[in-house]
């Protein structure tokens, strides 16, 4: 009879199944992985992931308690030291059962169970995914359509974005044509203004010289005169 029966007792007594129970998950823990039936994987998960759990606080308390399920001080040391400090972050969830097909011999339900931090191919599988979101799927004219507004769209901003920078370049040779205009235009006035005030100071110059050579010229004609009255007398 089954009255109450919560556990798969897996056709042994109780002393049998802890031994076959612990054998497996020392096995688990030094090999990450092993292949068994579909059954004692699940009996398995259920025995191993507490242990697990409680490796995460590594105090002695702990340690005594998992060795006393274990039996194993290689076992004990490895999930200690190598498996904890991998599944610190996870919250439950350590162990991955892989359906694998039917036994030949008795037929029975085959798998793989090994720990998900060990997989390195999964892991890399998962971190490459990404959300993707749900949308509803148009009929194909509709895309295109879109997609040749799209196109549309964009070679219309482009022909707005060309005119814009033409016109601005037209506006800044314009401007610099100008300000060029400008220039040349206050350089021929300062040049004019420049000649202008030369050819005044040359006037200036000519007629100073000529007002000093009349100076000189008024006392040599008065001497000439006093010579002239001195030789009549």
């Amino acid at each position: 009879m089954r009255h109450n029966k919560g556990f798969n007792h897996l056709g042994r007594t109780s002393a049998h199944r802890n031994a076959m129970l612990s054998n497996m998950a020392s096995s688990l823990i030094l090999h990450k992985r092993i292949t068994t039936t579909t059954a004692k994987a699940k009996a398995l998960r259920s025995y191993i992931e507490p242990l697990i759990t409680k490796s995460k606080d590594d105090t002695t308390h702990s340690r005594r308690v998992v060795f006393s399920y274990l039996k194993n001080k290689y076992a004990v040391s490895e999930l200690f030291r190598e498996v904890s400090p991998k599944i610190i972050d996870r919250p439950g969830g350590y162990t991955r059962i892989l359906k694998t097909g039917n036994r030949l011999g008795d037929n029975a339900e085959m798998c793989i169970i090994e720990l998900v931090d060990y997989n390195e191919n999964m892991l890399e599988d998962t971190a490459k995914k990404t959300r993707s979101t749900r949308r509803r799927r148009g009929s194909g004219k509709a895309k295109a359509d879109e997609q040749a507004k799209a196109e549309a769209k964009a070679k219309v901003e482009g022909a707005i974005a060309d005119d814009v920078e033409t016109t601005t370049d037209i506006d800044e040779v314009k401007s610099e044509e100008t300000i060029d205009v400008e220039d040349m235009q206050s350089e021929t006035q300062e040049e004019a203004k420049a000649e202008a005030e030369k050819e005044e100071k040359k006037k200036a110059e000519v007629k100073a010289e000529g007002k000093k050579e009349e100076e000189e010229r008024k006392p040599e004609e008065g001497r000439s005169e006093d010579a002239d009255e001195e030789k009549d007398s």
